[in-house]
């Protein structure tokens, strides 16, 4: 059946018509119906009959109207994201946490919103509203304003206590309940802003990402072996680092109850007031508190007489006491040949400059001119010992001020102790029955909790922030913290189901899948883009349902 327009008197006539085949099989043609002159024919006559075909045969309404299409909504990386979200219990942690007949906005989905931000397009609280116009963010208010994020940030804080509890209850079932080894370790978020409030997080101290002077606070994150943060902590930007570790473990052992904690850190944190208050804390509760501390560095010259008496495992391991605890150390030969052939080397290129100005002085004395202003003992002292203290080797090369003429000496008993460290990583422990190997894997795993602060740096963006109130920063710390566990989990997914993707990688994939709208003169219809294979093995590896 078809449409046929014929023409009679001058006039088109619209026709329906239907063809078959007679008995003979010749092709024949019949005029169901006439519909009339095409002058005449308006959509408001044609329209019922199209859309009456169109309802039997279960399609959209008369196409004849508009279409318009809005624009196309990022849907699969938040879809995911939520569906995780979910999968973790921290919707309804936080929904518990942050319930409240009298507040109108949905903190939960705000803070939800601005978590998920730092994952997909981190940005400003600002530039969160212009993402959210961008994707199609499941059960999300239909209006979100500036005042609505703030006030969310302001309410996580109001119930700060009770928010990190409930978010550990929800963490705590992945948590080994039998041996729990907790890295931890500090980093320093860069802050702007000029000015000063009451109880000011905000403090110039020694940046450890620019390696200068900043204005900033401090962030600290517990990390299990697995990868999985446990829990963050906030401090001022001028803290000392081991000023934080006490009370940080205290939190650990309150909200996880292990029955064994092995705590892993790096240098900064080691003091021997430290060494003390944890030991105290083992004996606490009847519950075992054991770490494994790197040495600082300057600490060694405490450690020479040990370090000359140590005898190596073929693995290049050895173990001793100090401070009343196990001293583990792991020599690695190749390493020590290569720091203390650089050692040397820097030392002969200062050497090399003092001669050349020994050289020029004692022309200078036999009478010979020289360009250039004239060379001078004293000026030789300065320009030597400042060269010395840039190269940081005050310690094995000085100038000899008490001399009539320039000269300077090294210290070879300095230099010798110094290779006696070379290539060496010293760890206190008071674990009983770690060996030393193990002791050695434990604390080079702390460079996975470093990668997490890559991961807070780049990927999550934690800095530099823009907030003034301490409590607005550490909301943002903790919508930041937030974000990382949702990364690391879907980290530890992707390995676990072997798919290469990173986290950063899937969600850049899944961002692809996309959300439409269309409206068709009253009716409007919704979908999304077809997902390809590789999308739809990325929800499979992250163990959530497919949208």
């Amino acid at each position: 059946m078809y449409t046929k327009i014929t023409q009679s008197g001058g006039r088109r006539y619209l026709q329906l018509v239907d063809g078959f085949r007679d008995e003979n099989g010749k092709v024949r043609h019949r005029v169901v119906a006439n519909l009339g002159r095409i002058d005449d024919l308006t959509p408001q006559k044609l329209d019922p009959l199209i859309n009456g075909l169109n309802r039997a045969l279960g399609r959209a309404h008369n196409t004849s109207s508009e279409v318009i299409s809005e624009t196309a909504l990022s849907f699969g990386d938040v879809f995911a994201l939520h569906e995780l979200w979910k999968d973790l219990g921290f919707g309804r942690a936080l929904g518990r946490a942050l319930r409240s007949g009298r507040r109108k906005i949905d903190v939960e989905a705000l803070i939800r919103a601005m978590v998920f931000n730092r994952l997909c397009a981190p940005d400003s609280k600002l530039g969160c509203l212009r993402w959210l116009e961008t994707v199609a963010m499941p059960a999300m208010p239909d209006e979100v304003n500036h005042q609505h994020l703030l006030r969310a940030m302001d309410a996580l804080m109001d119930h700060a206590e009770l928010v990190e509890a409930e978010l550990a209850r929800q963490i705590r079932p992945l948590v080994d309940q039998d041996l729990a080894v907790v890295f931890y370790d500090l980093t320093t978020v860069r802050i702007h802003g000029e000015g000063a409030v009451d109880d000011d997080l905000r403090a110039f101290g020694m940046n450890k990402e620019t390696g200068g002077i900043a204005r900033q606070f401090a962030l600290g994150v517990v990390q299990t072996a697995e990868g999985l943060p446990l829990m963050h902590t906030v401090h001022a930007g001028n803290v000392a680092e081991t000023r934080t570790l006490q009370a940080m473990l205290r939190t650990v052992l309150q909200r996880f109850p292990v029955q064994r904690v092995v705590l892993v850190a790096d240098r900064g944190l080691l003091s021997m007031d430290n060494i003390g208050e944890l030991t105290a804390l083992a004996r606490q509760g009847g519950r075992s508190l054991e770490f494994v501390l790197a040495v600082p560095a300057r600490r060694y010259s405490e450690l020479v007489d040990t370090f000359q008496h140590l005898v190596f495992s073929d693995e290049g391991l050895a173990e001793a006491r100090f401070a009343g605890h196990r001293l583990i150390v792991a020599h690695d030969p190749v390493r020590a040949d290569v720091q203390s052939a650089r050692r040397r080397e820097r030392l002969a290129e200062l050497e090399t400059l003092a001669e050349k100005m020994v050289t020029r002085l004692d022309a200078q004395d036999a009478g010979e001119t020289a360009r250039g202003r004239r060379a001078s003992d004293r000026g030789a002292y300065s320009r030597f010992t400042r060269a010395v203290a840039e190269a940081e080797l005050t310690r094995f090369i000085k100038a000899d001020y008490t001399a009539e003429r320039f000269s300077w000496s090294l210290d070879e008993e300095a230099i010798a102790a110094a290779e006696l460290f070379d290539g060496k990583l010293a760890l206190l422990t008071n674990a009983p029955d770690l060996t030393p190997a193990e002791a050695v894997r434990r604390y080079k795993a702390l460079a996975d909790i470093e990668r997490g602060f890559r991961v807070l740096k780049s990927d999550i963006e934690s800095a530099p922030v823009h907030h003034r109130l301490p409590d607005r920063i550490r909301a943002h710390a903790l919508i930041c913290f937030l974000a990382l566990v949702l990364y690391r989990v879907m980290r530890m997914r992707l390995k676990a189901k072997g798919h290469p993707a990173s986290p950063r990688t899937a969600l850049d994939l899944l961002a692809r899948i996309q959300k439409h709208t269309t409206h068709i003169g009253p009716q409007t219809f919704s979908g999304i883009s077809n997902p390809q294979p590789e999308q739809l093995n990325l929800f499979d590896a992250l163990d959530v349902k497919r949208p």
